[in-house]
């Protein structure tokens, strides 16, 4: 007499399913709803602000920065050389912050007629 062993194996590996999903989900169009149109806007307007002031902040650090190395390292040939650029190093980083409100201003105003035409159609 023979033994036959007739057995039924599955294997499930979530950590593979997970990969599957994934990988497919990046080759899915996916249609953007309202809401994913209207927090797209509303990042949108702060934007050009923040990279607008983060260059300006960063240009006058440096600025300030050469303009002290000027001073106190170079001091006996680049010293008034030192306080020019510093102060306009300051100048810059003075004007980071008002810069952002300006173009984050101008960018409400461009944007905000869509902003409001989609919030009334969510709203309803």
């Amino acid at each position: 007499m023979e033994d036959k062993k007739e057995t039924f194996s599955y294997t499930y590996s979530a950590k593979q399913q997970e990969e599957i999903r994934r990988i497919r989900d990046k080759y899915i169009v996916k249609e953007e709803s309202k809401m994913d149109q209207l927090r797209k806007l509303d990042a949108s307007v702060t934007k050009p602000g923040t990279i607008a002031s983060l260059i300006t902040g960063i240009i006058g650090t440096l600025l300030l920065g050469v303009g002290m190395c000027c001073t106190m390292v170079w001091a006996e040939n680049l010293f008034i050389l030192g306080i020019v650029v510093g102060v306009i190093g300051i100048a810059c980083i003075a004007a980071a912050y008002p810069l952002y409100v300006r173009i984050t201003k101008k960018q409400r105003e461009k944007l905000a007629p869509e902003i409001l035409r989609l919030t009334d159609e969510l709203t309803k």
